[in-house]
C-alpha cells in the first residue's frame, strides 16, 4: 500500500468533510434568518381589534 496515496486520500476526505460542514452551517444560518423574518412578519400581521364588532345596515 502506498503511503503517499493513502495520505492524499485521507486529506481529500477531510477537505470534503470540512466543505460539507461549512455548507451545512451556511444553510442553517439562512434557515434561522428566514424563521426570524417569518416570526416578525406574523407578529406584525396580528391586529387584536379585527373581528370584535360587525357593522350591519338593513
Amino acid at each position: 500500500m502506498d503511503v503517499a496515496l493513502t495520505s492524499m486520500a485521507l486529506s481529500q476526505s477531510q477537505l470534503m468533510t470540512n466543505v460539507s460542514i461549512a455548507v451545512l452551517k451556511n444553510s442553517l444560518d439562512t434557515a434561522d434568518v428566514s424563521a426570524d423574518n417569518m416570526i416578525k412578519m406574523l407578529e406584525q400581521s396580528v391586529n387584536p381589534n379585527v373581528g370584535q364588532s360587525i357593522d350591519i345596515k338593513l
